[in-house]
């Protein structure tokens, strides 16, 4: 028994020199190398060929340390190990359905680990290019027209808002730039004689960014935000969202007296130039209408406006067989000053697009049926591409609005304050680019 009782132990002792043995022996780890060298492919559009590169911009930011590097080529693309936000620019040339272009292509992979397998590997990052739009001046970025709900169900009125966003590469001025609603409706047509939509856009509301030139510059990637009152609207309506801070409100001096405007004293008034109501205007809730940005004259007053470019009209309504006379009246602005257009409409009544296709060839919308009840507390929102160099919002402008739009989907006001997103008050818990794809 003593003797077994030692072989036990024996034992047991090797068996534990044995394990702190093997305990102490240093963890195999893989090999990391301390940097690499990086290359590219990438996949086009599909309706462009035919590219031939003038240059490239490549920016890799290092997630983890916060260092960016940038380089002229691929060829020069050599980075330290780690975790990358990689941002491809080419500048080039390109055909696309046949038409030869001169432009920017850009693509962005993020959170993109760069750890060669071997030493000296390469290692291969795949983009996706997206044209960048070759805009001038603003765009529109999103029409928020359908308003929000009170608790009760019932419609609130004055939280609508339209975005301008500043896409070029240099400082834009919003001076003088005139926000105006059509005439006409996207879902009645009549031949209005003299016909002037391919000459200028029938305008029934005018509202101009009050300034001499250069007293409200935009940055790239900047925007301006036009409500139509500039207050917090949860006050009224806990439903609603805060518009304190719009950059402009259209203000309306009401002859009605059971129907008055507010004119908030927190934000600047746009300059009405022309609006149809005696009350006060306000967007037509199921986006019927179409409605253009454009840059007015420096040289030209309201006044003169208002005697020069007044558009006569005329056509004949018929109904249920018998048929009238009609005529009306709108003020033109030339499509020469038109940055910027879009229309809106419904599948189940659009008969027509307002704006020549060269402005809009589509239309937009928020639901497919007039009256529709769940169109409430949502917009359209112009479409986001990725973004440029600098880590602004490229966003698609081909001047169609069927393809340049998310339509019916979050405002951007919703999801960045987390407000109700029906008459319930469900909070909004997401945060997009353009009400599809998600923020970083």
């Amino acid at each position: 028994m003593h003797c077994l009782r030692n072989s036990l132990l024996k034992s047991g002792l090797s068996l534990l020199l044995l394990l702190v043995f093997f305990s102490c022996q240093p963890e195999k780890k893989p090999k990391v190398f301390g940097s690499a060298n990086c290359d590219a492919s990438y996949v086009l559009p599909d309706d462009i060929s035919d590219v031939k590169i003038t240059s490239v911009k490549i920016r890799f930011y290092n997630v983890t340390t916060g260092e960016v590097k940038e380089f002229p080529s691929w060829k020069d693309a050599h980075v330290n190990t780690g975790l990358y936000n990689i941002d491809y620019q080419m500048e080039c040339t390109y055909s696309q359905n046949g038409t030869q272009k001169k432009g920017k292509l850009v693509s962005q992979l993020n959170e993109c680990e760069i750890i060669p397998k071997k030493e000296q590997d390469t290692v291969m990052l795949n983009f996706n290019m997206h044209i960048v739009p070759q805009v001038e001046d603003f765009i529109i970025e999103e029409i928020f027209f359908t308003g929000t709900l009170h608790p009760s169900g019932k419609q609130y009125h004055g939280d609508n808002y339209v975005i301008l966003y500043n896409g070029t590469d240099h400082t834009l001025y919003a001076d003088r730039i005139a926000f105006c609603e059509s005439r006409w409706t996207t879902v009645i047509k009549w031949d209005y004689t003299p016909d002037i939509r391919h000459e200028a856009f029938a305008a029934y509301a005018v509202y101009l960014v009050p300034g001499s030139g250069k007293e409200h510059p935009v940055e790239p990637g900047g925007r301006i935000v036009l409500c139509d009152t500039g207050i917090d609207h949860r006050t009224n309506n806990p439903n609603s969202f805060d518009l304190s801070k719009a950059d402009f409100e259209w203000y309306d001096v009401s002859t009605v007296p059971a129907h008055q405007d507010y004119d908030s004293p927190l934000v600047p008034n746009l300059d009405k130039w022309f609006c149809y109501t005696k009350s006060f205007f306000v967007l037509h809730n199921r986006g019927f209408r179409s409605y253009v940005i454009a840059r007015v004259p420096e040289d030209l007053d309201k006044e003169t406006y208002l005697r020069d470019y007044l558009y006569n009209f005329t056509y004949v309504l018929t109904h249920a067989g018998v048929s009238y006379d009609m005529s009306g009246m709108a003020y033109k602005i030339p499509n020469k000053w038109v940055i910027d257009g879009v229309n809106l409409s419904v599948q189940a009544k659009f008969l027509w697009t307002i704006l020549p296709e060269d402005i809009d060839a589509g239309w937009t919308n928020c639901g497919t049926m007039d009256h529709q009840k769940d169109r409430y507390f949502h917009s359209v929102r112009r479409k986001y591409l990725g973004k440029d160099l600098n880590g602004n919002k490229i966003l698609q402008d081909t001047n169609n609005s069927s393809e340049d739009f998310n339509p019916m989907v979050m405002p951007s006001f919703i999801e960045q304050q987390g407000t109700a997103i029906d008459a319930k008050g469900t909070p909004c818990k997401q945060k997009t680019y353009d009400g599809i794809v998600p923020m970083d």
